[in-house]
């Protein structure tokens, strides 16, 4: 499993093997059941999650009681409310397993006292959170240019294999719609 992790890192960055076996102790693993809770709104968050095998999303509530998704995480990918993870404050998120998972997960403790032993780590973060934003910047865009059918569309297109993989009531909230309305949307797309 770690190697999963050692060919991420591998894509941003050099690390030796014998660098990789120190790295690696810097992260716990930890097996999730479905639809189990890693963070709650209130909780200080503690923990960045890397994603081995399985689903992660983040969401809050709304004003309305309505859970908002907000992100996903699939295989390869991080998760973490980043602003109360770097500062060490309660969260306003939720970070849930959608799917039975195998994470592993790092303390800030412990990622400091990684960047500061292996200074490469620095390089593979500093791509993660580069992708993440650019990611981030383009839902936005998303969400400000498109009709919601087209955004659905475009997710559609551009993550066809996500779109299965992913209940379609988490799809409506991660959109913005209701799941009926996305039924609707999808009933249009297969006539």
């Amino acid at each position: 499993m770690s190697n999963i992790l050692k060919n991420h890192i591998a894509k941003f960055a050099q690390v030796s093997d014998n660098d990789f076996e120190q790295i690696k102790k810097f992260f716990d693993i930890k097996q999730t059941c479905k639809k189990e809770n890693l963070l709650k709104e209130g909780q200080i968050c503690r923990h960045h999650y890397f994603v081995l095998d399985g689903l992660l999303r983040k969401f809050y509530i709304n004003e309305k009681g309505t859970e908002q998704t907000t992100e996903f995480a699939i295989e390869t990918w991080w998760l973490t409310d980043n602003f109360a993870y770097e500062n060490q404050l309660a969260t306003e998120f939720y970070i849930q397993a959608v799917e039975k998972s195998t994470l592993l997960y790092i303390t800030l403790e412990k990622q400091q006292k990684l960047l500061e032993e292996f200074p490469v780590m620095e390089r593979y973060f500093r791509f993660v959170y580069q992708r993440a934003y650019a990611a981030a910047q383009k839902r936005i865009k998303f969400l400000f240019s498109f009709s919601k059918e087209e955004f659905y569309f475009q997710a559609v297109r551009n993550h066809p294999e996500f779109i299965q993989r992913v209940p379609q009531y988490l799809i409506a909230s991660y959109l913005g719609f209701t799941p009926e309305y996305l039924s609707e949307i999808r009933k249009r797309l297969l006539s």
